[in-house]
């Protein structure tokens, strides 16, 4: 298993952040090269179902399905990803900072697939990933500063 871990300064409210972060539809907006749509359910609650696709110009890819396992409006979602390329569990946080202000934590735990070479492959892909994520975040924090 390996686990990244990054944080975001929001200058948004709590409520706001979370509109913001649980507009899945949108998602795609400050995530690098994904887009996220609600399979099952209304994505808002225990259960419902999401699906992400990860990749360049919507072709080459993968698919990441993901089931909401805890729903904290408005400071937690986790979810676990169910996907033949990502296992694991995701954790979205939103805490509050200020009274107009927020962080917003990313933490995924995953099984890396492929054991050994999975694991070798993530010595080369890993601070990429890592690189991305802190892009995206940055990019959610203006998204969610702006959020309508």
């Amino acid at each position: 298993m390996i686990e990244v871990t990054e944080r975001v300064g929001v200058e948004a409210p709590v409520d706001v952040v979370w509109e913001a972060l649980t507009d899945w539809a949108r998602q795609g907006e400050w995530m690098l090269g994904t887009s996220v749509s609600v399979v099952e359910g209304d994505g808002r609650g225990v259960g419902s179902r999401l699906s992400a696709f990860t990749g360049l110009f919507g072709v080459v890819g993968f698919t990441d399905p993901m089931r909401i396992t805890t729903w904290e409006q408005p400071h937690r979602v986790e979810v676990e990803h169910t996907g033949k390329v990502v296992r694991g569990t995701g954790l979205f946080q939103i805490q509050p900072k200020s009274a107009g202000a927020s962080v917003f934590v990313w933490h995924e735990r995953l099984d890396l697939p492929l054991g050994a070479v999975g694991r070798l492959g993530w010595t080369v892909v890993g601070p990429g990933f890592r690189v991305g994520v802190r892009h995206s975040l940055r990019r959610f924090a203006r998204f969610a500063e702006g959020y309508r």
